[in-house]
């Protein structure tokens, strides 16, 4: 055998030791499943080493397809619902799930473009349905979560997703229309939708809610105040979510973006291009995020991988908060 490639089966399945000899590899008390991909003469194929030492040698025509499908993240789930998923990072989100083989319910206020989202997951082979929404409407919450049901009969992961940025000033010229718009959405309508999830997912057995933050939440955001404040809100739902719900096998975690690659973004920054060139040297990386890079962290956030994970805020930004 020439040039093994050894993964770690436990857990998310992520390459441990590169190209090279095979050695022993200890998870908690016990040894690991192994996969070794290579070489045995001129036979290409897979060796698959369980806990208790047995060896399985299977002829495998493309060892590259094999070592793709066990690096993938695992979810014990089956359905997600993503709000704010007609474009954008609710659009990465949900055609992600569906990559891993979820069912997706697709919601948002736009409703070309949900289902525009919805289109893009079929077309890859996926499934998904679209939910016209307005997460400020307690009823239109309601009825979104009765059609996850309807559609798919159980609920695992929520992405509350669904947000607004609409302030041009300072904190003193904001007015009360904006204030009102701003929480109502991004305050309100996750916990709204948090309020009828938990139950879905009490009933379930458990599952994981992901809640959009940002690093405005977690510091100053100037000429974003109410933005700001709403965003901390977002971080102390939660929070205290994930602390009530702990040993209910629920687990409640907030991913913060800071400046990412959406419709939104392009909007400002052909406004006004300064505005691109100043996101683009704020983040340490020299460059904006990808709405995929988001996306990859809510897929982690609700993977089997996470189990131990709840209460936390994950910043996606680029080094921002680093500072």
């Amino acid at each position: 055998m020439n040039e093994a490639l050894l993964i770690d089966l436990r857990g998310v399945g992520r390459k441990v030791c590169g190209l090279g000899e095979c050695s022993s590899i200890q998870h908690g008390d016990s040894a690991a499943g192994l996969v070794i991909t290579g070489t045995h003469g001129d036979v290409t194929g897979v060796w698959i080493v369980l806990p208790c030492h047995t060896v399985l040698w299977l002829h495998w025509r493309d060892p590259a397809f094999f070592e793709e499908l066990t690096m993938s993240m695992t979810f014990s789930g089956q359905v997600a619902v993503v709000t704010g998923a007609a474009a954008g990072i609710g659009r990465a989100t949900a055609q992600a799930f569906a990559a891993e083989g979820l069912k997706v319910v697709v919601a948002d206020l736009d409703v070309a473009g949900g289902e525009g989202t919805v289109q893009s997951i079929r077309e890859a082979g996926g499934e998904a349905v679209f939910v016209r929404c307005n997460v400020t409407l307690e009823d239109d919450v309601q009825n979104l979560m009765s059609e996850v049901i309807k559609a798919y009969g159980r609920l695992d992961y929520a992405f509350n997703n669904a947000g607004i940025e609409i302030e041009k000033g300072k904190l003193a010229d904001g007015t009360v229309d904006e204030f009102d718009a701003i929480m109502g959405v991004n305050v309100k309508g996750v916990w709204l939708c948090m309020k009828y999830q938990l139950p879905l997912l009490l009933a379930q057995g458990g599952g994981a809610i992901v809640n959009t933050a940002s690093v405005a939440g977690l510091g100053a955001a100037p000429k974003m105040s109410i933005y700001a404040a709403s965003k901390h809100a977002v971080i102390g739902l939660t929070k205290s979510a994930a602390i009530e719900y702990a040993k209910k096998k629920i687990r409640v975690n907030a991913v913060c973006p800071a400046v990412i690659d959406t419709d939104m973004f392009r909007r400002a920054y052909e406004a006004d291009p300064k505005k691109g060139d100043f996101a683009n040297a704020m983040h340490p990386v020299g460059r904006i995020g990808k709405v995929e890079e988001i996306a990859s962290a809510v897929l982690y956030l609700c993977s089997d991988g996470a189990a131990f994970t709840t209460g936390h805020s994950l910043a996606v930004d680029g080094g921002v908060t680093a500072f």
